[in-house]
């Protein structure tokens, strides 16, 4: 072998050798942070809703719009207990079980209810926020001032698809069930221009419609004259693939770190910020 060949084998290895240590000074990287998929509707205040107005508890979903809301800053502190990055991905809400199904996100935080025919697809936690099933009418409608849902019946009420406030109009003896609307701010448009009567809502969703428009009142219901198995209805958990049991676990345990007052504390602030025209 030459001399100028062996110089030549010589100098790359040395060039390889170089390449592999990273110029770094052998200081080894930080590995990244996996990501933690959420998928939500990011059109459901104050659960969660899109925003072009970057913030403190606002997360990027493209290069120009943010997610915010109390869903967000649960996914938020959870991600962040986990060691995780969260990144919300918005889709419509008959698509959220489906991605989950197919490995697109990794839960759903969404306000969405665990109910038996659910959970037969996916896994649930125990609730993150259980809130209180109400209905919203025009305050000059013929429902504004009633105290039961007994009341509703003969009436044109309204919920959106899919969802339990769709389901819960059935209670109501001689209703006129109209058909779901597809997203929630359908029905409140719905509402608005007098094409129904009353909208079934949570009640944190309802108290911020009631404040972006003046129009309309929201009305809750005593005991025994209220929806039947609210209290579980109106409860919202975190929903999984079905047998993913270590994320399942592991986001059970961060939620339980949580306290109650914070939760609390943690949608009022949401429900103040929404913007006005949520």
């Amino acid at each position: 072998m030459s001399f100028r060949r062996i110089l030549t084998v010589v100098l790359a290895v040395l060039l390889l050798v170089g390449c592999s240590g990273g110029g770094n000074s052998g200081e080894t990287p930080e590995p990244e942070r996996k990501v933690l998929r959420v998928g939500m509707e990011c059109n459901y205040a104050p659960f969660n809703w899109t925003t072009t107005i970057p913030g403190e508890h606002t997360v990027a979903i493209s290069s120009v719009d943010y997610a915010d809301g109390f869903d967000v800053v649960i996914a938020s502190m959870l991600a962040e207990q986990l060691g995780m990055e969260v990144q919300i991905v918005k889709l419509d809400w008959d698509n959220l079980i489906p991605s989950l199904q197919h490995d697109q996100i990794d839960a759903v935080i969404a306000g969405m209810t665990d109910t038996p025919v659910r959970r037969e697809v996916v896994d649930f936690t125990t609730p993150y926020y259980v809130s209180e099933e109400v209905v919203i009418v025009r305050k000059d409608g013929p429902v504004a001032n009633i105290s039961s849902i007994s009341e509703l019946a003969g009436f044109r009420v309204q919920g959106q698809m899919n969802t339990i406030y769709d389901d819960i109009i059935d209670q109501i003896e001689g209703v006129q069930h109209m058909p779901a609307a597809e997203t929630f701010p359908a029905s409140i448009q719905a509402v608005l221009a007098g094409g129904v009567d009353a909208v079934t809502s949570e009640l944190p969703v309802a108290v911020g419609v009631v404040a972006a428009n003046p129009d309309l009142a929201y009305i809750q219901f005593s005991a025994g004259n209220g929806f039947a198995g609210s209290e579980v209805d109106a409860s919202v958990s975190i929903a999984v693939k079905k047998g993913n049991t270590e994320l399942l676990n592991a986001l059970q345990k961060a939620l339980d770190t949580i306290s109650e007052a914070d939760r609390q504390q943690l949608m009022l602030d949401a429900t103040n910020r929404q913007p006005a025209g949520e």
